[in-house]
């Protein structure tokens, strides 16, 4: 089933040529199907990649979903023409009377900063509450994952000597989870952020379930109010080169950073990447839309709560 995306949305012509199937509003309203109604709120400086990468491995999901865009009113995005910003995102006070079926909450580059620091932490914090009772599950991505896990249950991040970049192994703690239907014993997660979540933090709080870890990159997965609330703290939806990239924007701006770890052809960065989580990405999403959105949520989405 096609993605229904806001008219016009760039990500519609570019994935067309990676020959998905997608649709804009006009026509979906012609459609006799109730979609699922996805929003994403989108903290990425630069929202056209973000928005490609989320549709694209949505995507893939038999299902019909309706997305939306949501942005922060706190905060101007200036990495995004203002254009863009107005023709496809809405204020989440514009929205909050609404429910969805999922909700996406993607990374931010504000890793450096307490909490409290974040320019709209306030609103991003009514907006954490609000998705307890207006979203059927809520998928929070890196830094968001650990946001959410700070607001709702108090865990806290600790800083890392250097920044986690790379694709590194992981492995179910749960492997019985409908989350996990279909994965290897091993699934890969690139990662690329500079703060972490400590394991016996998670572990001890009767509220939250480790469900993914990785030797490497530690805490991956976490998961509550069964599945209501997922947590990541990685990036399964990158796209091949989003890590390269990142690696030769630092290295121009001369920052320190290290080579993305086990993500290089031979290690070397003059090769093409060797993509290694791109199915189990998927997969990943596609149980989360099928088995804590689609055969969780309520036909009438005004019984959400």
């Amino acid at each position: 089933m096609p993605l229904t995306l806001p008219d016009k949305l760039p990500a519609i012509e570019l994935l067309k040529q990676e020959n998905i199937f997608v649709i804009d509003n006009s026509r979906a309203a012609h459609q006799d199907i109730r979609p699922l109604r996805i929003v994403i709120l989108n903290l990425m400086p630069i929202k056209v990649t973000t928005e490609t990468d989320l549709v694209r491995i949505l995507s893939n999901s038999p299902l019909q979903l309706e997305i939306q865009l949501m942005k922060v009113k706190a905060h101007t995005s200036k990495n995004t023409p203002v254009e863009h910003m107005k023709a496809f995102y809405r204020d989440f006070e514009l929205m909050k009377e609404e429910r969805f079926d999922g909700m996406i909450i993607t990374g931010a580059p504000v890793e450096h900063l307490d909490y409290d620091d974040v320019n709209y932490w306030d609103e991003i914090s009514e907006i954490f509450e609000w998705s307890k009772t207006h979203v059927t599950s809520t998928m929070y991505i890196c830094w968001a994952a650990q946001a959410g896990l700070y607001y709702h249950y108090g865990i806290p991040k600790y800083p890392l000597e250097e920044k986690m970049f790379g694709i590194f192994p992981q492995h179910s703690l749960c492997p019985s989870l409908p989350l996990f239907r279909g994965f290897d014993d091993v699934f890969y997660m690139p990662h690329s952020r500079h703060t972490e979540l400590h394991r016996d933090d998670i572990v001890a709080h009767p509220s939250l379930t480790l469900v993914a870890e990785s030797e490497l990159s530690g805490v991956s997965i976490v998961m509550a109010r069964g599945g209501r609330e997922i947590y990541v703290t990685g990036h399964s939806e990158y796209a091949p080169n989003t890590l390269d990239g990142e690696y030769k924007r630092d290295l121009s701006k001369g920052l320190p950073i290290q080579k993305p770890y086990n993500y290089y052809r031979n290690d070397d960065p003059t090769q093409e990447p060797l993509v290694t989580w791109r199915a189990h990405g998927n997969m990943m999403f596609l149980n989360w839309l099928n088995y804590y959105v689609y055969q969780e949520t309520p036909y009438d989405i005004n019984d959400i709560h």
